[in-house]
């Protein structure tokens, strides 16, 4: 791996290890192996470099929702996005360092235009992911994926934040998928 990587990386396992607002340029190239030198020339800032690393991390959540929807293929829209949803819970259960990390990089983006991009980037691709994901087929239009693609991120970022706050009263995945289900087709007498 050249400087950058190693600076990714490294800013990676601080995240799950020490928070967002607790990591110096210091510790980034302690944990890296690299030199202070190599944060401004490759990311121009530390905060810049914690930026990228959260939105990095996104990725790597990615292949885990993948195994979690690959068991369900078949299933209807539903059943997938109940499937994506607990993948997205365990996510958050197993690497809640990094959640924290990512709202409080959420949070950065009112007052670093170049993140609001970046986020702005991301979100645009993840929809048609997510929509393709949900709905089992790849020629999602742009509007199916503008539909689909931004419920399901409303759902994923309420159900983190949810989550964070207070595990105990958290909604399932299953949860949620009922609820849905109550509300396009509600018991009678309701």
């Amino acid at each position: 791996m050249g400087h950058r990587e190693d600076l990714l990386a490294g800013a990676k396992r601080l995240l799950a290890t020490k928070g967002f607002g607790h990591i110096t340029a210091r510790d980034i190239v302690a944990e890296s192996g690299t030199n202070l030198g190599s944060i401004g020339y490759h990311f121009g800032s530390k905060d810049a470099l914690l930026n990228a690393a959260v939105l990095d991390s996104f990725n790597d959540w990615d292949g885990e929702v993948e195994k979690a929807l690959a068991a369900r293929t078949g299933d209807t829209p539903l059943d997938r996005l109940e499937a994506f949803l607990a993948a997205v819970i365990e996510g958050v259960q197993n690497n809640r360092p990094l959640a924290v990390a990512s709202v409080h990089a959420f949070a950065q983006f009112e007052y670093v235009p170049e993140l609001r991009e970046q986020f702005a980037e991301t979100y645009t691709d993840a929809r048609r992911e997510l929509a393709s994901l949900a709905l089992d087929r790849d020629d999602v239009d742009d509007a199916t994926a503008r539909r689909v693609g931004s419920l399901v991120l409303a759902l994923i970022n309420g159900l983190v934040m949810q989550w964070l706050i207070d595990r105990d009263a958290a909604p399932s995945a299953a949860d949620m998928a009922t609820a849905i289900r109550e509300l396009v087709d509600p018991p009678p007498g309701e």
